[in-house]
């Protein structure tokens, strides 16, 4: 997969992740396109280090598992950071 290939499947990953977790997160396109990369990032580690696969293609099921998992996980952590920075006011 090329680089803006991984651009655009951050970005797309980052957008399910938001609209998958309720709530209401911060940040525009770019903070999800930039976590959305971090998690596909981490997706396809973790995808790496427990199932042996990682990102592979851009329509590859098993990628957009990954990247979309992974950044769910970023989103989580970005939240809690993000909100304990609103609450100390």
């Amino acid at each position: 997969m090329g680089f803006f290939g991984f651009l655009l499947l951050g970005l797309l990953a980052g957008a399910i992740a938001k609209l998958i977790l309720p709530g209401r997160q911060g940040g525009g396109w770019l903070i999800t396109l930039l976590l959305g990369v971090i998690g596909a990032l981490l997706g396809g580690w973790i995808g790496g280090v427990l199932f042996h696969t990682g990102l592979q293609d851009f329509f590859s099921l098993t990628t957009w598992l990954l990247a979309i998992g992974g950044s769910i996980i970023v989103l989580l952590i970005y939240g809690l950071l993000a909100g304990r920075r609103t609450h100390r006011g």
